[in-house]
């Protein structure tokens, strides 16, 4: 018996933890229909569609229940396109998303890959130019040539935005990651009402903070040398960091496990946002992470007698 309302007690919270994220992203959601118009809702309004029928289908087709973690794909795949890429465009993420991400491996808690960002990085491949081109300046219809990365990337002197600019939205991006400040907030209510764990985005944001100041001071003329604190808050770093790096499901179960992913997402998106042809390194960084963290599991949990022992 004891046994039987653990188990309802430890249901009862996963759920309310799904309404609590889910409430945050809603929450950036609103916020990036107040900073780009009403165009977001006809994005989500496709993006909801699509992941309905595919849900629904799986459901139908393994007779299970209906997924009631559901709403989260949909609503992160909105959250990290850009906020003026066409409607269809964010049907086929969604179905990229929700279909090959989610659902193949069998739903929620078991995909490899964090299911939006499968759709994601399909569209950033498959359709470059209308990613490429549909950054829109908040509060206007206007677009922009240039997002706050790509000018700390290509070293445009002086910089355009302040840090003001970037933390109360007033720079283009990404939908959900534009309002920084509102980011960070909802990520760190998130640790505080521990709907997700803090560990391995203290690690990534803080290795990724050393490692940017570390150029920056000590080799200042280096063609790499970012501001620091501009770097985490240009591109999708802080979005990806609370929101997606603490997902339960694909990091490491052992709090040194957590802390080795983290510094390895901080090592490659320093990477790729410096070296390679994608200016944001974020969305291939935590798909590569995330194939590594089983192997992360296997270092750093020991085998004693038969029991699963923290390193």
């Amino acid at each position: 018996m004891n046994d039987v309302n653990t188990n309802v007690q430890h249901d009862k919270k996963t759920t309310l933890n799904v309404w609590i994220f889910t409430a945050a992203l809603a929450i950036l959601l609103i916020l990036a229909v107040v900073f780009f118009g009403v165009h977001i809702l006809l994005l989500t309004a496709v993006s909801f569609a699509v992941a309905l029928l595919i849900e629904w289908a799986f459901a139908k087709g393994r007779k299970l229940p209906f997924d009631k973690e559901w709403m989260i794909t949909p609503l992160v795949v909105v959250l990290i396109l850009p906020p003026a890429v066409p409607a269809w465009l964010v049907g086929i993420a969604t179905f990229f998303a929700v279909f090959f991400g989610k659902n193949i491996f069998g739903g929620s808690g078991k995909y490899i890959f964090f299911p939006a960002l499968v759709g994601a990085l399909f569209v950033l491949i498959s359709f470059p130019v209308q990613m490429a081109t549909s950054w829109q300046q908040p509060g206007s219809d206007l677009m922009a040539s240039a997002t706050p990365l790509l000018s700390l990337n290509r070293g445009v002197t002086p910089y355009p935005f302040t840090m003001g600019e970037l933390l109360l939205g007033q720079a283009p991006g990404s939908t959900g990651e534009i309002f920084r400040l509102g980011v960070i907030v909802l990520g760190l209510l998130l640790f505080v009402l521990k709907v997700r764990d803090w560990k391995a985005t203290a690690s990534y944001l803080g290795v990724f903070f050393v490692l940017t100041a570390f150029i920056y001071y000590v080799f200042p003329d280096a063609d790499i040398a970012r501001d620091p604190i501009i770097s985490l808050l240009s591109g999708g770093i802080l979005f990806g960091a609370f929101f997606i790096a603490s997902d339960p499901v694909l990091q490491p179960q052992t709090n040194l496990g957590k802390v080795l992913y983290g510094v390895g997402l901080a090592l490659l998106t320093f990477v790729i946002r410096n070296f390679a042809t994608f200016a944001e390194g974020v969305t291939f960084t935590l798909i590569i992470m995330s194939a590594i963290s089983p192997l992360i599991d296997n270092i750093t949990v020991k085998k004693v007698e038969g029991e699963a022992v923290e390193a």
